[in-house]
């Protein structure tokens, strides 16, 4: 209790003015990396060094300024070299939660030509107002499947994570109750139900062991990131975003670099966020892309979109483009109206 006394702030006590740490004022403090003082707002100070390194000069860079006790990388402990899951069959069934003994579920057959000779009938302009979800299609080869699973459970373990192929409601949460589609400001699209199926599908395969094509791999810049094993046309169906739902109030000041909308309300205090720091699956490292410059832009190559799904709001990540194999995953951060800071990013 005197040592809370000895360092609180009279009631009538001035307004705090800008520190100085180490003999050097905050707006002046360079940074170690770049040398540049500008930005002080993506300014970090080590708590034991007291010197400055911009959240876009680190490495990985950082989305953001994290909250609390913050050390460089010259005083903080060695970290730990990233371990690879062991690609064991039973290993990976018990974290993937996979259903054991379930049958491989098969993708739908390719159409009846009677249905090719309709579809050509109809107009190019309903055509593209008809673009069909496609399900993935999962590598045959077992060990590369394996290998395909256990890099997305290293990131996962190494980010203490446990994996989670659906949206979460914790009790201290946002309960499911609250995610009602039918609240979105402006409305929100419904799922139709061809593409409703595909999904459906594509979790059966999921639960029964068979994963989209993905790998994830660590790269310095910009940490865990995910780059395609296989070609993937247009269209095809990723991966949802999953994890924690809770109130978009309550993570106003998160320091988590992967919140994503679910739901945006008129009423402020209604809208909701998924957030994938405790639960979650591959989508929490596909990368965002720097929408400010035209080279991000061209990185561009999934789509993040929001469905009404039987009454509930869902985020599906969809390519936009045929991505080839060893090609990484970028989607736009700033699909909503959040904007998200993304002039630093690689």
């Amino acid at each position: 209790m005197a040592d809370v006394m000895r360092r609180s702030v009279p009631v009538d006590a001035p307004p705090p003015v800008a520190r100085a740490r180490g003999g050097r004022a905050y707006e002046t403090l360079p940074c170690e990396v770049c040398g540049s003082g500008d930005r002080d707002e993506d300014m970090l100070l080590c708590d034991l060094c007291d010197r400055g390194r911009h959240t876009f000069c680190l490495r990985p860079i950082l989305a953001a300024v994290p909250l609390g006790y913050w050390l460089c990388p010259d005083c903080a402990p060695p970290s730990k070299p990233v371990i690879g899951f062991p690609m064991k069959q039973k290993k990976i069934v018990e974290f993937f939660r996979i259903q054991k003994g379930a049958q491989d579920v098969e993708a739908p057959k390719c159409a009846h030509p009677q249905d090719a000779r309709r579809r050509r009938k109809r107009s190019l302009v309903m055509q593209k107002k008809r673009r069909k979800i496609l399900p993935f299609v999962p590598t045959e080869k077992r060990v590369q499947r394996l290998r395909q699973m256990a890099s997305a459970a290293t990131a996962l373990t190494s980010s203490k994570m446990e994996f989670s192929n659906e949206l979460t409601y914790v009790r201290s949460m946002a309960p499911k109750s609250s995610n009602q589609a039918g609240l979105e400001e402006g409305g929100m699209q419904v799922l139709s139900k061809e593409d409703k199926e595909t999904i459906e599908l594509c979790r059966a395969m999921q639960k029964s062991g068979q994963c989209p094509p993905l790998l994830v791999v660590f790269d310095s810049h910009e940490g865990f990131t995910v780059q395609a094993d296989a070609d993937i046309k247009d269209m095809t169906f990723i991966a949802e975003y999953t994890g924690d739902v809770d109130y978009f109030e309550n993570r106003v000041n998160d320091d988590c670099d992967s919140i994503m909308t679910l739901l945006w309300t008129t009423d402020p205090s209604k809208r909701l966020v998924i957030c994938p720091d405790k639960r979650g699956n591959i989508a929490r490292f596909i990368n965002g892309i720097n929408n400010h410059t035209p080279d991000g832009k061209k990185k561009l190559n999934i789509k993040c979109v929001r469905y009404n799904i039987d009454g509930e709001s869902h985020v599906l990540l969809v390519a936009c483009r045929d991505i080839a194999c060893g090609e990484r995953l970028y989607y736009d951060y700033n699909g909503h109206e959040y904007a998200y800071p993304t002039h630093d990013f690689v």
